[in-house]
């Protein structure tokens, strides 16, 4: 079999399982398994998603305070919690309590010691325990499409965020819920987002947006 056919082969599974995957979900929505959170968090994701890239196009800078939507076990938590730094925080929000007990161990890691600015909180998207106006950004990895009711949860991200605030939804090609860049867009300004930047390209990108000041 010549590499041509192979790499076919390949593509045609890939597109194949794309189709199932999407009607399926027409029926059938949830979270990530936990089972696959070590697949996540791997350094076989973060060569797709480096996590400097991603903080860099989702507008992370010191001293904010954030929210790692659906953070699952944590592949970018422990990169934006330096990020941040010590003046900075990083909510770790997922709807799994098994997801959260991986990134707790995580954290107590040796060579994680040093991050203290990071607190895990078990909640829905569409119920956010954070007051009004009180969070400077929220970045979503590969979530918003997990998300049944999107239109919900992101009311729920604009009263959380202070005027201006950010929102930073990333997208990466292999996932089966990955959506076009334009469908994305339409989502979130559709729920009052003003769109400020759309970076990278087809198999990785991140659109920001801001809530009106």
């Amino acid at each position: 079999m010549t590499t041509l056919k192979v790499i076919l082969i390949i593509l045609g599974t890939f597109f194949l399982l794309q189709v199932l995957f999407r009607i399926g979900r027409k029926f059938y929505h949830s979270p990530a398994p936990a089972f696959i959170g070590y697949f996540l968090d791997s350094d076989l994701r973060r060569r797709g998603q480096p996590p400097s890239q991603l903080i860099e196009r989702s507008g992370i800078k010191p001293g904010m305070t954030v929210i790692d939507l659906g953070c699952g076990n944590g592949a970018f938590t422990t990169f934006v919690a330096r990020a941040v730094g010590k003046k900075g925080k990083v909510y770790a929000v997922d709807i799994q309590p098994k997801m959260l007990q991986q990134l707790e161990r995580k954290l107590a890691r040796p060579e994680n010691q040093d991050i203290k600015n990071v607190e895990l909180k078990q909640a829905s998207a569409y119920e956010l325990p954070f007051e009004d106006e009180s969070i400077e950004l929220v970045y979503m990895v590969t979530v918003l499409q997990e998300i049944p009711d999107r239109g919900k949860a992101l009311r729920e991200i604009r009263r959380v965020l202070r005027p201006g605030g950010i929102l930073a939804v990333t997208e990466l090609l292999p996932d089966l819920d990955y959506p076009w860049r334009s469908t994305t867009i339409k989502i979130c300004q559709r729920e009052g987002f003003i769109l400020d930047a759309s970076l990278g390209n087809l198999w990785n990108y991140t659109v920001r947006f801001k809530k009106p000041s």
